[in-house]
């Protein structure tokens, strides 16, 4: 049976494909978004969102299991102290992996994998006052129309 056997291999031993992915879990949490080929970070995406989920529960424990894998003591800090707790109404799904290019030198394709949280707060701060701006508008244009054919019925009286 070949159970178990669906991770990506990327061209590495067992210890340094743990190392890569601790190196860049910890990267990850440090700038909460970065550049990487697209087969590492779908290899990072099933890491990075056990540990947002063990950030969610702040316990002893929790903070000591991610101190078992993440490399920076800060690290471990932000991602119980920020990034937990924004992602505390989030049932997974924490990060997002846009492909963006194909770097120059070995055709590799490249993907930015980033927190969802962060760029959903970017955006949504910038559309919600363009929908609260629009009906306002709206609203002013149908009461101006209602007026105009009023005024003209009394000048015809």
């Amino acid at each position: 049976m070949r159970h178990g056997k669906g991770l990506r291999k990327l061209s590495r031993d067992i210890s340094h494909r743990r190392a890569l992915l601790r190196n860049m879990a910890t990267s990850f949490f440090k700038y909460e978004r970065f550049e990487t080929t697209v087969p590492k970070a779908k290899e990072l995406r099933p890491v990075v969102e056990k540990l947002v989920t063990l950030a969610k529960n702040d316990t002893l424990a929790a903070r000591r299991q991610a101190y078992s894998y993440l490399l920076d003591k800060a690290v471990v800090h932000k991602l119980f102290a920020d990034i937990g707790p924004r992602s505390a109404t989030r049932n997974g799904g924490y990060t997002r992996i846009v492909r963006t290019r194909v770097r120059p030198g070995d055709a590799a394709e490249m993907a930015i994998i980033e927190l969802v949280d962060k760029a959903a707060a970017k955006g949504a701060s910038a559309e919600a006052p363009a929908k609260k701006a629009a009906p306002k508008k709206a609203a002013a244009k149908k009461p101006a129309a209602k007026k105009a054919p009023a005024k003209k019925k009394a000048a015809a009286e």
